[in-house]
């Protein structure tokens, strides 16, 4: 993967992420014209011969560089805005998953069904094979249908931990003796990679996350099975 490639976002697997990606586009767009205008007038201001040492206000400048930034910031802020609320929107799910952090893996449980759970660790790098991903990939899979609203119900058993996974937009803390909740919907099927985001001890960087999006009827074939 090329050095320009890790600097952008993953490509997103739910609407929420494809929401977060334009408004990150719309909030760069602001901030590279804001740059252009100001390199402008500093090119300028450098190139100007006319200098009035007796000039100490400019009262329609002040109120003009005043208003502007004011006018910018609501231009960020209403789609900010809205975006926060479509996150923490729980919208009627069809499918719940808890999961808990430990020092270091993850424990997944299937809330729907009955004694649908198991742990989660990192595979070793002496036991990859070549279709694997060295320090993101699993032993056991977390399998969710896609095209289906999913609740995500967190939590941690030791110390503070976050369930993150770029591609769907998902990040929440997992708080010892507490329940965080999160929603939302994969739109293709795939494999999405995530790890801890939290400093949460020695081998924090060796706790990833592996969600296998696949349709409907594999999923019921799988839970089915695994029961």
């Amino acid at each position: 993967m090329t050095t320009w490639s890790n600097i952008n976002l993953q490509d997103s697997a739910s609407p929420i992420m494809e929401q977060l990606i334009f408004f990150h586009d719309h909030t760069l767009m602001i901030i590279l014209m804001i740059l252009t205008v100001v390199s402008y007038m500093m090119i300028l201001l450098f190139k100007n011969k006319f200098i009035n040492r007796f000039l100490l206000e400019g009262q329609m400048i002040e109120v003009a560089w005043t208003i502007a930034p004011a006018i910018i910031l609501i231009f960020i802020a209403l789609p900010s805005l809205r975006l926060l609320y479509l996150m923490d929107e729980i919208n009627k799910p069809i499918l719940t998953l808890k999961t808990i952090g430990h020092q270091w893996y993850w424990s997944y449980e299937y809330s729907d069904f009955l004694k649908i759970e198991f742990d989660s660790y990192m595979i070793p790098q002496n036991e990859l094979s070549i279709k694997n991903f060295r320090l993101l990939d699993v032993d056991n899979r977390a399998t969710l249908p896609m095209n289906t609203f999913i609740r995500i119900i967190i939590t941690a058993a030791d110390v503070l931990h976050s369930w993150t996974i770029p591609s769907l937009g998902v990040k929440a803390d997992a708080t010892p003796g507490r329940l965080n909740q999160t929603s939302f919907f994969i739109n293709r099927p795939g494999m999405f990679y995530g790890q801890c985001s939290e400093i949460c001890g020695a081998n924090h960087s060796f706790m990833p996350i592996v969600i296998e999006s696949i349709p409907m009827n594999n999923f019921i074939n799988w839970i089915s099975n695994y029961e």
